[in-house]
């Protein structure tokens, strides 16, 4: 039987409507074998090939390697076809009775390996780790740029994510501006904690304890659900379970931690599914004050804790979700939870 359900953490509802896997299969996207769209010899994110590339931010690499050259384990370039860039003016602008910004901001390529062939449920642990330590640099160092409101961190895989390179890659978007549904996001936070006295996201997190339907994996600081109003099949949400409010305060330990959490997650995910398409978000809160964050920016620390959502896409979107911004998801999240535990122990 379908539901209409509330999604708690983002404010829409979406519709779980398991009848509607027995559709004809139509509607189903199969991943195409795309590895051999970039071979190794001429991909511009592979290791020997750093001529390619716009000059390295910075990187992780083995002790004495020079940038732009072999040595690197993870990478931080500019994208090559940006969105934004650093070098253009700041300035807010006005049309008649519209407003615009000049396109200021800063739009990054994070190669996550050297490994062009690798994907999350094979990579060793040291990658994940370098893959958040590089991350986490780079928000920190992006942060103390105060022109620099916000950040949007995403990982797009496979082309029905949106990847159009293969090399395993992540991207960062600084904008002048918050995006409206993040400012809404968290005027919700700070309006249930002034209301509660408690945070929106571990009083989200109690109640997935308390169902104990759709909790998958934790660890000491995290634990990864299924969202009782999950808008995508087998989406996935990791949070902090206290205390950290913003990735760039993630510690080394909490690295470690949550490097083993994914590690173990996307091996069930692959498990489950075979290969598949996904989106990955990690929650970045505003950067730096400006009039429209000012009512809640001294409260983000109190008031929110740390997420990364995983999305796959394993269905297309049609005219509904499109048209009424509203999902409709074909496989519980109480049936997705089980399925990734039942992975585990059947392995």
């Amino acid at each position: 039987m379908s539901e209409i359900r509330y999604n708690f953490l983002y404010d829409r509802y979406v519709i779980i409507s398991p009848e509607r896997l027995h559709r004809p299969p139509i509607g189903r996207l199969d991943t195409p074998d795309i590895s051999q769209h970039s071979p190794r010899s001429t991909c511009p994110f592979c290791e020997g090939n750093e001529s390619k590339t716009t000059p390295e931010i910075t990187s992780i690499r083995e002790a004495e390697t020079k940038p732009n050259q072999k040595g690197w384990k993870t990478r931080v370039i500019p994208n090559l076809y940006r969105a934004l860039s650093i070098e253009t003016p700041h300035l807010a602008q006005t049309h008649g009775i519209f407003k615009y910004h000049q396109g200021f901001g800063a739009h990054e390529v994070i190669i996550d390996t050297t490994d062009h062939d690798s994907t999350l449920d094979k990579w060793p642990h040291e990658t994940f780790v370098n893959w958040l330590t590089i991350m986490r640099e780079r928000v920190t160092n992006l942060r103390k740029d105060f022109r620099l409101k916000s950040i949007v961190l995403f990982k797009n895989h496979g082309i029905k994510a949106g990847a159009t390179q293969t090399h395993p890659h992540t991207q960062l978007i600084a904008l002048p501006v918050i995006p409206t549904q993040q400012l809404e996001l968290y005027r919700r936070y700070l309006h249930y904690y002034q209301t509660n006295k408690r945070v929106m996201i571990e009083d989200m997190i109690v109640q997935e304890y308390s169902d104990n339907m759709r909790i998958i994996l934790e660890s000491h600081s995290f634990v990864a659900f299924c969202p009782f109003a999950s808008e995508y099949p087998f989406e996935l949400l990791i949070c902090a379970k206290e205390g950290l409010s913003r990735f760039e305060y993630i510690s080394e330990q909490q690295i470690d931690s949550l490097s083993e959490l994914l590690s173990m997650l996307f091996k069930r995910l692959e498990k489950v599914l075979g290969k598949f398409d996904y989106n990955i978000s990690i929650e970045i809160p505003p950067l730096n004050k400006d009039h429209s964050c000012e009512e809640f920016y001294d409260a983000i620390d109190s008031i929110t804790r740390f997420t990364m959502r995983i999305t796959p896409r394993v269905y297309m979107l049609a005219g509904f979700e499109t048209t009424a911004n509203m999902m409709i998801n074909p496989v519980s999240p109480e049936r997705a939870a089980s399925k990734l535990r039942e992975s585990h122990s059947a392995r």
